[in-house]
């Protein structure tokens, strides 16, 4: 009784170790996994869902595009459309924290070129002082891309330089080589030239270097809605590819491995469905709450795979490159598990970041808060023990300045009393 039990269980483990390619795969790229299949087997026929073709690139317009950046998802629990949504995304406090200099911070953002640098236009700037721009332009050095913003090449270097811990001699020589960049052959033989090109080499400029390309549409794999007040969970079957085995009326006994063969892949792509729409199912029962508009709560990977029994690199492999698209954005699957810093389970590194974006948002403009203090203030909120490097890379992934840049930016913009 227990053997035959056990028997479904192992068949789908094996299945799922044979055809571990069709579950990793995201779902843009399952065609071409699926076509080194076909190419083994001369009777299986791949073909795109008829209603993508028709669709083409725009079938998901309705939905979501992105050109999703992981970091800006963890902490703000959506994804962008492209560089530009990303820049707007962070035009917020305290970088900018009056209404005026975020509209002017937008308006900066309209004169980007296609590489990233400022180019002055009258008629979005017309009206406004070049005192006014240029107060707003220089803290777009704090922002992602390094360098976005910068008039040319050289500022965008120095930029992305600002943005470098280096110690005075070396920031200073690199700075020297930046500015005298046409005749940067001429220092070969400086002691710190070696080092400083290392440096400057490190740096994505144009800062749109990386954005040059098109945008790709990311296709999710999942659809969270709400209907009738409940929520519930869609796999995306219409951009599936269709699986066909045409064997033209032969009956030779060669063909029955062929037909096994199409079968399991038959099997594997729908264990590839059903293992992401029970993954949904979960993640939903878990995350209940931030589909109502609340913060992510701490979800371990290997509870969800406890929960479906399943291994967690298996698990681990289902979510790769995965995404599902909700009421509040295009959100990678993976995104949704942060890990609890707490025993109890119940305060999680999402919760901490959104607290030290509250606090700074809050502060006092003429004594902004040190990392240390900052950390005092989450240690008595949430009784959890983390270090100050702790709190400065949460600081630092939530693209807010230190306290000492935070002053001088409240004095910049006059709120510093």
């Amino acid at each position: 009784m227990l053997k035959q039990k056990l028997a479904p269980k192992n068949k789908i483990s094996q299945t799922l170790r044979s055809w571990l390619p069709i579950l990793q795969a995201n779902i843009e790229d399952l065609k071409e996994n699926l076509d080194k299949f076909a190419e083994e087997n001369p009777f299986i026929d791949i073909k795109q869902s008829i209603q993508t073709q028709n669709n083409g690139k725009n079938y998901y317009d309705s939905f979501y595009k992105s050109s999703a950046n992981s970091e800006w998802v963890e902490t703000k629990g959506i994804s962008q459309k492209s560089v530009y949504e990303l820049l707007s995304e962070q035009i917020v406090p305290p970088l900018f924290p009056t209404a005026k200099s975020q509209e002017l911070a937008n308006k900066i953002i309209e004169c980007l070129s296609h590489e990233g640098y400022f180019e002055y236009d009258e008629t979005i700037l017309g009206g406004l002082s070049e005192e006014e721009i240029e107060r707003v332009r220089q803290r777009f050095k704090f922002l992602d891309p390094v360098g976005v913003g910068a008039k040319n090449y050289k500022e965008s270097f120095l930029f992305a330089l600002e943005n470098l811990e280096l110690d005075d001699e070396l920031y200073d020589f690199c700075k020297m080589l930046i500015l005298d960049f046409e005749n940067i052959q001429e220092y070969t033989k400086e002691k710190l030239y070696k080092e400083a090109i290392a440096v400057i080499k490190k740096f994505h400029i144009p800062p749109f270097l990386d954005y040059f390309e098109e945008s790709q549409e990311i296709v999710p794999d999942l659809f969270i809605y709400r209907e009738n007040d409940e929520i519930k969970v869609r796999i995306n079957d219409e951009y599936y590819p269709e699986i066909s085995f045409q064997a033209d009326g032969l009956n030779h006994e060669f063909l029955s491995h062929y037909i096994k063969e199409a079968k399991n892949l038959v099997d594997a792509l729908a264990m590839r469905k059903a293992t992401l729409y029970k993954i949904g199912l979960m993640i939903v029962e878990h995350q209940y709450e931030f589909f109502l508009g609340k913060e992510i709560k701490p979800m371990r990977l290997k509870d969800l795979a406890d929960d479906l029994e399943r291994n967690a690199s298996t698990i681990s492999r289902a979510i790769s490159n995965k995404y599902l698209s909700c009421e509040r954005g295009l959100i990678a699957l993976k995104d949704f598990f942060a890990f609890a810093l707490d025993e109890e389970g119940e305060t999680s590194n999402a919760s901490v970041k959104d607290f030290i974006l509250n606090l700074v948002k809050n502060e006092n403009t003429s004594k902004p808060l040190s990392d240390s203090k900052i950390l005092d203030l989450i240690q008595a909120e949430f009784k959890i023990n983390l270090g100050r490097r702790t709190i400065a890379k949460y600081r630092q992934q939530l693209k807010i300045p230190s306290s000492s840049d935070r002053k001088k930016l409240y004095e910049l913009e006059g709120k510093a009393k």
